[in-house]
């Protein structure tokens, strides 16, 4: 009996011995530094392949006021471009859709490679490239009405993060303006370049755009220098020979010379290339229809489709032809490579 007391004590101490002491001493044998490797590869057994972090885009806008360079992270670069190019007052969607433009701009512009300031600045801050604005600039142009109008536009770039428009594997060059006549423009008969997706629309909603109807009055003198014509009493002032298929003035013959709409548009700086006039004593009187180049997304059009409750997709697939919304992602790589 003793006996057997004797041996069932040696099996509980060699039992504690294994469970208890062997490990302690294994602890101790691993130093700091062998812990971290030990505890690294079992890290790296139970999340294989962990994806690298992409690397931030950042763009470099040239500030036209300081003649300074600053460098801003891409979606906030988006919100202050979308702040500075479409009213707060506007539907989500519509600022949305502003925001997958904005965004496809920049990144199309990006891969290009093209650089402003001696490339040293991606774009500028102006009408050249797209308004932006900072956040402490639009405090002091928006007054108490920042918070509320930040916040709409901050969700509506969060809310569309990393959206482009692409066709055919590429971004696409995402025009867009104020308000149209009724229909957008192809983008051959304004700027001469064919391009699939900017094709002419209708957009009825612009009917309810403040610039929808505009009239100016230019002295008869000033519109004869200006276009470089000669207009004689008693003569037509002009006559409309051709227009496009988005409504606009194609060509005109006024006088003995022939000028095509945007000439005459941008000669005399009109909104639009929908235009008429009649000459009334010493004085033309001209009337024009829609306000800007009309080629891709009109502004207050995507505002109408936004009120009828469409959404931002809807709004892009309506003025932008044959296309797809993607992620930007696989363009950041092209994008750093280019930087570099």
């Amino acid at each position: 009996m003793e006996k057997q007391r004797h041996s069932l004590w040696f099996i509980i101490a060699a039992l504690f011995f294994t469970a208890i002491v062997i490990p302690s001493l294994l602890v101790l044998t691993f130093s700091p530094k062998e812990e971290e490797e030990v505890a690294m590869k079992e890290t790296n057994k139970t999340t294989p392949n962990a994806p690298a972090e992409e690397p931030a885009v950042e763009v470099a806008v040239f500030r036209s006021k300081s003649q300074q360079i600053e460098n801003f992270p891409l979606e906030q670069y988006v919100a202050g471009v979308v702040a500075a190019e479409m009213p707060a007052e506007f539907e989500k969607e519509a600022l949305k859709a502003q925001a997958l433009t904005a965004r496809t701009f920049i990144i199309k512009h990006m891969t290009n490679g093209k650089t402003v300031s001696k490339g040293q600045a991606h774009v500028t801050d102006t009408v050249n490239h797209q308004v932006f604005k900072t956040k402490d600039e639009l405090k002091k142009i928006w007054g108490n009405d920042f918070s509320w109008k930040w916040k709409k536009i901050n969700e509506a770039v969060k809310e569309t993060k990393g959206e482009i428009i692409t066709h055919d594997g590429a971004p696409i060059t995402a025009s867009f303006f104020s308000t149209s006549n009724g229909y957008t423009e192809n983008s051959e008969d304004y700027w001469g370049q064919p391009l699939p997706y900017l094709k002419s629309v209708k957009s009825p909603w612009d009917e309810h755009s403040p610039k929808y109807r505009t009239q100016l009055q230019l002295p008869l003198s000033e519109f004869e220098r200006k276009l470089g014509v000669s207009i004689n009493e008693g003569q037509e002032a002009g006559t409309i020979m051709e227009r496009t298929s988005g409504q606009r003035i194609a060509k005109v013959k006024i006088g003995n010379k022939e000028l095509s709409g945007r000439e005459v548009r941008e000669k005399l700086q009109l909104p639009s290339s929908d235009f008429s006039w009649i000459v009334k004593d010493d004085e033309v009187i001209i009337s024009t229809k829609g306000y800007g180049h009309g080629v891709g997304m009109s502004q207050y059009g995507a505002n109408g489709m936004a009120k009828e409750g469409k959404n931002h997709q809807q709004i892009i697939h309506h003025y932008y032809q044959k296309i797809k919304i993607d992620k930007v992602d696989q363009y950041v790589n092209e994008i750093m490579t280019v930087k570099k």
